[in-house]
């Protein structure tokens, strides 16, 4: 049987990895994504562009009338600059919106 000092160590190393997984889980095929805190900032240039941000989906479809047309996950939102909209797990505030691209702030709603 394993020590009580064993276990709490085990189960610290658990918790570590667990807190560090949200900030290791932005991947991005875009201009520029940067995690910290639970809460990733992105830049999406161009209509197509996508990022996974804290495990969702996340994808760039244009701008029209100056708002952001963006899909998360399976649903689909839209947000003009400065704007705050939640989508699935995730709370969006666009930044920046340009003719071709959307600066945005995600974390967990």
């Amino acid at each position: 049987m394993a020590s009580p000092l064993t276990l709490r160590s085990a189960g610290l190393a658990t918790a570590a990895a667990l807190l560090v997984l949200p900030l290791a889980a932005c991947s991005f095929s875009s201009d520029n994504v940067s995690c910290a805190n639970n809460e990733c900032t992105v830049t999406l240039t161009g209509s197509g562009a996508e990022a996974e941000i804290l495990g969702t989906s996340l994808a760039f479809g244009g701008v029209q009338d100056g708002r952001a047309t963006l899909s998360v996950g399976n649903a689909s939102v839209s947000c003009a600059e400065g704007e705050s909209v939640s989508a699935g797990p995730l709370s969006l505030t666009c930044t920046t919106v340009t003719d071709d691209s959307v600066a945005l702030t995600a974390g967990l709603s």
